[in-house]
């Protein structure tokens, strides 16, 4: 059933992309971060973690309510009822558009500014190109792997707190002086989600582009990484695609050490995000015909 589901879902996304109709449920779990934060927020881990509980209580609640309500109906319809409602925590379609909107821009940098967290007014075109291929890298797992994930082993619920625990950890868990401590909880439990999908997602990587041999490769530069997750998608695809990718990066006005992923070509064209996209597009295909066969058990 829960196969099934995640196939609708899978092919809404693909298909139609993001709802503009109504207010997405991920930006009411912002306002509800925003709310928790201006009126409760102290410099704690415990106050964090009744910001992370609170919010995942209510996640799970309001998505169990859902699934008991939908399975009234006849099965079939119970499941359509499921996959429409699943696609919308689905973003794969929304991350690709976003990249592109960011190569076809006059102001690059602002565009970019919208979907990276990093300082990007002083980029050149090449830490443009670069940073376009970290994100889109990085959030084939947040947007898409990780949610399918939690889709297939704990249907509508999963992933519905799959996307609130990735929603705070996006809003609250920066190693910052406001957040470190505030945020602990949020960063730690989207460490936890993440490990496997991360890893996943890596693998389909190298195995789309016939380079599956790289793996070993990967996880020695994945792991120079501070996020024990984010690194294996941004190394597998500087692997593919035969660059380097991170090194020091501006965050809030400070330049921040990184490590280096992958140990190609250092200069990023626009050619080389294109190239990343269509590793993507191959990507839909692999999930399209796995899901598939997972709608057959």
């Amino acid at each position: 059933m829960f196969a099934k589901i995640a196939l609708i879902a899978y092919l809404i996304d693909k298909i139609k992309g993001e709802f503009k109709s109504f207010k997405h449920p991920v930006i009411l779990m912002g306002d509800f971060i925003l709310f928790f934060e201006k009126r409760f927020y102290k410099d704690s881990k415990i106050r964090g973690f009744f910001l992370f509980s609170s919010l995942i209580s209510i996640s799970f609640i309001l998505a169990l309510l859902i699934e008991k309500t939908a399975s009234l109906f006849p099965f079939y319809l119970n499941i359509l009822i499921l996959g429409v409602l699943s696609s919308i925590f689905l973003a794969h379609k929304m991350l690709r558009e976003s990249v592109i909107e960011v190569l076809e821009s006059e102001n690059k940098r602002e565009k970019l500014s919208y979907i990276v967290s990093r300082d990007t007014k002083d980029l050149n075109e090449s830490e443009i190109y670069k940073a376009c291929i970290e994100t889109y890298a990085e959030n084939l797992n947040d947007a898409l792997i990780a949610p399918l994930f939690y889709l297939l082993l704990f249907g509508f619920k999963g992933i519905v707190v799959y996307k609130a625990v990735n929603t705070l950890d996006s809003m609250v868990g920066y190693k910052t002086k406001r957040y470190e401590n505030f945020g602990f909880f949020s960063a730690k439990a989207d460490d936890i989600a993440g490990f496997i999908p991360a890893r996943i997602t890596a693998f389909l990587i190298l195995l789309i582009a016939k380079k599956i041999y790289l793996y070993k490769k990967c996880v020695s530069f994945a792991k120079k990484h501070e996020s024990p997750n984010a690194g294996y998608p941004i190394s597998a695809m500087a692997l593919i695609l035969n660059l380097s990718l991170g090194g020091d990066t501006k965050y809030f006005g400070k330049i921040k050490k990184k490590a280096k992923f992958g140990d190609g070509r250092e200069i990023i064209y626009k050619n080389d995000v294109l190239k990343a996209i269509s590793f993507g597009y191959n990507f839909d295909k692999f999930i399209l015909i796995g899901v598939g066969i997972g709608c057959m058990f």
